[in-house]
């Protein structure tokens, strides 16, 4: 572990680089700037388009530093290769660059329509809440399944745009964020139990998370089948074949490569499997929201 005065500045960048778990956050960010554009296109308004896209981008970075100044200590127990147990970054400018965050995303949001800073400011609780201790409790997978569909409803209220089908996409989102919830805890799980952590995904194991994910990933497979051919929220059915076939198939794979003796004996495995989930929820939600606006 170095000490700060054996810090040099590339180790400084690199360490809040780490902490702002880059990969994550450009999911997100990759997710609302689709969901902004599918929300207002043709008619983009770029600079409104900046201004959602950035906010949240500033949300989700602050959440994610705080992330690691809330598990500091845990993570030194474990020895995990965290920059703040390494000494790259100190936990207070951690915290200092996490809070203003907050700030700079309070001050792009200002522009915007009052309902997309209420949705953010919930988003924001939940994402902090979870950092401060719903994360070590079953009610992690709560936080995802209410957060996740902040995400679309946000983007397109953000757009001013308030069509009538964006209610469905709070139970279609809270399956999705159960799946990506669980997804995201497998690389830790063992950590999190010898920690006497009681997230979901330790409730579960290893062996219940690979059986749910596919699961609750089918369970939006269903809803987005119902909601079409019920007619409830009709849809262009060829877009939705283009990306709903290949979801399918994704779950499939999912389920046939990454069997659940597969997660338990290689850890390895675990990280490419998260990232998998995040691009099989991508294309069937997006997927969707293409197939019913166009």
């Amino acid at each position: 572990m170095r000490t700060a005065n054996q810090r040099h500045l590339h180790e400084v960048v690199a360490g809040f680089y780490q902490l702002c778990h880059p990969v994550p956050v450009l999911f997100h960010t990759i997710a609302i700037a689709l969901f902004a554009l599918l929300a207002a296109w043709p008619q983009v308004s770029w600079p409104r388009f900046v201004l959602v896209v950035a906010a949240h981008l500033a949300m989700q970075l602050s959440i994610a530093i705080l992330n690691d100044y809330c598990d500091r200590e845990l993570d030194a127990r474990s020895d995990k290769k965290k920059p703040l147990v390494q000494g790259l970054v100190r936990p207070r400018e951690a915290l200092i660059v996490g809070l203003f965050l907050i700030v700079v995303m309070a001050f792009l949001l200002w522009p915007l329509n009052r309902l997309a800073g209420l949705l953010s400011l919930i988003y924001l609780c939940l994402g902090q809440g979870y950092n401060l201790g719903l994360k070590s409790t079953p009610l992690s997978g709560i936080v995802f399944a209410l957060a996740m569909p902040l995400i679309p409803v946000y983007a397109f209220v953000g757009m001013d745009r308030f069509p009538p089908f964006i209610g469905w996409l709070i139970p279609l989102g809270a399956l999705f964020g159960i799946a990506l919830n669980l997804a995201n805890s497998l690389p830790d799980i063992e950590e999190d139990r010898a920690g006497n952590a009681r997230t979901l995904a330790v409730v579960l194991g290893v062996r219940g998370c690979a059986i749910a994910i596919p699961l609750l990933l089918l369970g939006g497979v269903v809803i987005i089948a119902l909601l079409t051919f019920t007619h409830l929220v009709p849809a262009n059915l060829l877009i939705l074949l283009a990306t709903f076939l290949p979801g399918l198939f994704g779950i499939g794979l999912l389920a046939l490569l990454f069997r659940p003796q597969r997660l338990l004996n290689r850890k390895t495995t675990r990280r490419p499997y998260f990232l998998f989930v995040v691009c099989i929820t991508l294309l069937l939600g997006g997927g969707w929201l293409a197939g019913v606006l166009f």
